[in-house]
């Protein structure tokens, strides 16, 4: 396709055009509180998505996983998500002090709907409710407070699309490359075969997850 061919939108008016606006019963599902739902959902999701992006505009889009129920409310407008080991690139905490603007997706399996939370981030390095952000008896190093300004539910129809919860539709795991294999072409790793990266990675992964 020639760049001539692309017709871009540039304005709402332009967006509104081609999508209309929706009733007023989709704006109105924002509740901007944790409410017993939620805190439902919060309960049972080893699985969030966390964005941030920087004062630019560009964005990260980081994934969080914990047992379910790590992901501590506060009360209705306040939840906590513990910091575990990671590539210490540090990303997310990055944009967060440089813009606090967060959102969150949390993902609970077999679910088809997500809970997405918008709200102003704050990096925590210790407070009294570290204590109930332990798993397998450690403490996080740093924490993310979130003050919620948006919550609402987002409906299925991605879920149902993609199949995502269908083990029938996944692709074999052998069909795609290992993270060693990518690694090595990506960073043109010489003389290192895939495999003993991979035993690396799958070293590091089974022993500094907390």
């Amino acid at each position: 396709m020639q760049s001539s061919e692309i017709r871009t939108v540039t304005t709402e008016d332009q967006l509104r055009e081609i999508v209309k606006e929706p009733p007023q019963t989709i704006w109105d599902k924002d509740i901007a509180r944790i409410d017993e739902h939620a805190r439902t959902i919060i309960a049972h999701s080893p699985f969030v998505l966390l964005a941030t992006s920087n004062t630019d505009g560009a964005c990260d889009v980081s994934p969080r996983g914990d047992p379910a129920g790590s992901v501590l409310v506060l009360d209705d407008h306040r939840l906590v998500l513990a910091d575990r080991p990671g590539n210490h690139r540090l990303d997310s905490f990055r944009n967060m002090l440089r813009n606090p603007h967060a959102g969150l997706l949390f993902i609970v399996p077999g679910m088809n709907e997500t809970l997405r939370i918008n709200g102003r981030a704050t990096l925590v390095a210790d407070a009294p409710f570290f204590d109930d952000l332990l798993v397998q008896g450690k403490r996080p190093r740093l924490a993310v407070l979130i003050d919620v300004e948006e919550l609402y539910m987002h409906c299925a129809k991605a879920f149902l699309r993609s199949s995502l919860w269908k083990p029938e539709t996944w692709p074999d795991r052998k069909s795609l490359p290992t993270l060693g294999r990518i690694a090595k072409d990506q960073m043109g790793l010489k003389g290192v075969p895939a495999k003993v990266i991979d035993a690396g990675l799958a070293l590091d992964a089974a022993t500094n997850q907390y």
